[in-house]
């Protein structure tokens, strides 16, 4: 990826995940210590009770996390895999209007990172996004285990 903006990393999603991209799910920020991407309930990612379907949620947490970990893997030069290998989910309130999932967790990116190219060993670490609603409600919680190997 050529440079991690918000236009390109949409593009990204546009081309590479489809289905979130459909879903309207659309990033609205990336530095070196936060993500955060925006999806609206609508009737596409609607479920039987009127609210943000779980799975649209995932989708957004994920990425959130997921591009906290690509940036940094792109600005360290190194080639290194990355691999969800566990997931959680917690749901608190019924999901509607403008839900905002943001992972700030950039420091325990650069530790994990910098362990693996140090030693060569795969890392694991946790990342967590939260779904947040237009009233500052957090209405879901995820957690994602990620594993990273230096391909080197």
């Amino acid at each position: 990826m050529p440079k991690f903006t918000v236009r390109n990393l949409n593009r990204f999603l546009a081309l590479k995940l489809p289905s979130a991209y459909i879903s309207g799910i659309r990033v609205t920020h990336i530095s070196d210590q936060e993500a955060s991407a925006k999806v609206r309930h609508r009737w596409i990612n609607q479920n039987p009770f009127r609210s943000l379907y779980w799975a649209t949620q995932g989708m957004a947490a994920e990425l959130v996390t997921g591009i906290l970990m690509m940036k940094k893997i792109n600005d360290s030069g190194r080639k290194i895999s990355m691999l969800v290998v566990h997931q959680e989910g917690s749901f608190h309130k019924k999901a509607t209007g403008k839900i905002i999932f943001k992972c700030e967790q950039g420091t325990e990116v650069d530790k994990a990172l910098n362990k693996a190219i140090d030693t060569g060993e795969g890392q694991s670490l946790i990342l967590k996004a939260s779904g947040i609603n237009e009233d500052n409600v957090v209405v879901s919680d995820f957690s994602f285990t990620w594993s990273i190997k230096l391909k080197e």
